[in-house]
C-alpha cells in the first residue's frame, strides 16, 4: 500500500507509488531480499488511467527487469487508496 509509517495514504498517485515501492523495499530487506527477488507482481488500480504511471514506477523500481505482471482495475477498500501492489518474491 502507498501508506506512510502512520498509515496515511499519499495524496497523489505519484506519492502512493513512491511509498509503495519504498515499503516493498523495506519488507524485502527484512527478509534479506531486494526487488531483484520479485518474481511476480499484480497491481490493483482504482482507475484505468493510472496504468501508465504505475508501469513507469514498476520499470523504474525493477531496473527494466521483466517479470510476469498483471494490472487489474478494481474498486479499492478505501477511496483514498489509488493503487495496491501485490508481489511474490523468491529467495
Amino acid at each position: 500500500m502507498g501508506l506512510d509509517p502512520a498509515g496515511v495514504p499519499g495524496k497523489t498517485l505519484a506519492e502512493q507509488l513512491e511509498l509503495i515501492w519504498s515499503n516493498l523495499r523495506a519488507i524485502l530487506a527484512s527478509a534479506d531480499m531486494t526487488v531483484d527477488n520479485i518474481v511476480r507482481l499484480t497491481s490493483y488500480l482504482r482507475d484505468a488511467s493510472y496504468a501508465e504511471a504505475n508501469a513507469k514506477a514498476r520499470v523504474a523500481a525493477l531496473g527494466n527487469r521483466l517479470i510476469p505482471t498483471t494490472a487489474i482495475v478494481a474498486e479499492t477498500l478505501v477511496s483514498d487508496w489509488l493503487v495496491e501492489i501485490e508481489v511474490i518474491a523468491a529467495g
